[in-house]
């Protein structure tokens, strides 16, 4: 028996297959293979949900900024990411303040 991939949605391990489509018990989301393999990266916030293109999160932390006047403040609304590989792994712009990458561990999902 071939092991079934976890729910890209809400990681689940109780997934099951019905006509070519993989199927979540839990959130209800249903995907294909091939939506796996075009999305290969695979980034999570600091709850454990899987953040997608275009995903609005908040700060969770204050972040001290090198060269900034002051830090991001907790709370801080970030919309539309942008994920990317490496450390920073969320490119995003931030009103009032510019184009910054950020670390998914200090991050929620909306």
């Amino acid at each position: 028996m071939s092991q079934l991939p976890n729910c890209p949605q809400c990681a689940s391990v109780y997934t099951y297959e019905d006509r070519g489509l993989f199927v979540c018990p839990e959130c209800g989301h249903e995907w294909s293979e091939a939506d796996v393999a075009e999305t290969g990266l695979v980034v999570k916030d600091a709850n454990g949900n899987l953040l997608q293109e275009g995903d609005s999160v908040t700060i969770i932390k204050d972040l001290k900024v090198k060269g900034a006047t002051g830090p991001l403040k907790q709370g801080t609304k970030v919309k539309n990411i942008r994920l990317v590989e490496g450390d920073h792994n969320i490119d995003c712009k931030i009103d009032g303040f510019g184009a910054m990458s950020l670390k998914s561990e200090f991050v929620k999902k909306i």
